[in-house]
């Protein structure tokens, strides 16, 4: 019997990933179980180490085994488990790179039923970057594995708090690699899969995107650097000449002054940092990274795993809370739209 595909059902199954055992992933799965949602809610981790850190942390949750041929709705205080053993005991703060293929498990069983129609999104808890790679798997961080596992040409990243978003032209990338990763092509495919996800999970009818320049002062009319009118205003031009509502290139350091922001539906940064400060400045405890392009839902936190903050009961669940009512939101657009 296979499990029950909820495409097209008023109840979405949504599934949340646990991240780093020993960051504050299981914790905040245990926080959102407390609250209510509307939909199936499964978390995709270690009964053990869930029921561990619930002591640990005071929790009163139930957890039970996830049983993927039954579907209800979310009971707060409650939380359904699919297992994955740890390959070792976690300890709270304290990393062990033993547990780093526990955490691709994790994913992979997560993207694998999302692709199946098992799962309507999944929202996903940190990662520890650092320790994947130390484990011998090559790892820049969610958006590009999701993309990989799902054989999408080109995922975007994208942050979103209330009205503000804000997607990147390039993710993962030492600033001294940006100039060299930019190009027409890219950064007209980047604005094409903005554009068309702004259509047709937000539901906006032409998005109106505003795209940063690379250098300061968007380079000055090529004074302070040429990327803008060697790259950046041709691929802004061929995507106009595509119907898209593209404009710039928009200096980064003017294009946040609110009066200007609000006649933009969302900006297209060039680089990770030169647009998401602004959006965890604006929201930190609301933001949501949502991966553009795939053909799953996907959202998760924008933070990583504060380690600091494991086992103590005192990390925010606001991000992951958004990013499980907006993945709730664009489940149900696409199926409304399937």
């Amino acid at each position: 019997m296979k499990p029950t595909s909820n495409l097209g059902s008023e109840l979405p199954r949504i599934a949340l990933t646990c991240g780093e055992p020993a960051g504050v992933g299981p914790e905040l799965c245990l926080a959102i179980a407390c609250q209510e949602f509307s939909c199936d809610l499964v978390c995709l981790g270690s009964l053990e180490l869930l029921q561990e850190r619930a002591r640990c942390i005071g929790s009163a949750v139930s957890l039970r085994r996830y049983d993927p041929h039954s579907r209800a709705r979310h009971a707060p205080g409650t939380l359904a488990v699919y297992d994955h053993a740890l390959a070792a005991a976690s300890i709270p703060g304290t990393l062990d790179v033993r547990n780093a293929p526990y955490v691709l498990r994790v994913l992979d069983r997560a993207i694998d039923g999302a692709l199946a129609r098992e799962f309507d999104a999944i929202v996903t808890a940190p990662v520890h970057k650092g320790l994947i790679n130390d484990a011998g798997t090559a790892f820049t961080g969610h958006t590009e594995y999701l993309a990989q596992r799902t054989h999408t040409p080109r995922a975007v990243m994208l942050l979103t708090t209330g009205t503000l978003r804000v997607a990147l032209a390039t993710t993962h990338l030492p600033l001294k690699d940006v100039s060299a990763a930019l190009s027409i092509e890219l950064i007209c495919d980047v604005l094409e899969i903005l554009n068309r996800d702004l259509m047709r999970r937000w539901g906006l009818a032409a998005p109106r995107i505003a795209v940063c320049g690379l250098n300061p002062h968007a380079g000055e009319g090529g004074h302070m650097g040429d990327e803008e009118v060697r790259l950046i205003a041709p691929a802004i031009a061929r995507a106009r000449v595509r119907g898209i509502a593209a404009s710039g290139p928009v200096p980064a350091d003017t294009i946040f002054v609110p009066q200007i922001l609000a006649g933009y539906d969302a900006v297209l940064a060039m680089y990770h940092d030169q647009g998401l400060p602004v959006v965890k400045h604006a929201g930190f405890a609301s933001a949501v990274n949502v991966t553009l392009g795939l053909p799953i839902v996907r959202t998760s936190v924008d933070h990583g795993t504060a380690l600091e903050l494991a086992g103590t009961g005192r990390a925010d669940p606001g991000s992951f809370t958004a990013a499980v009512r907006l993945a709730l939101a664009l489940a149900a657009r696409r199926t409304q739209s399937a």
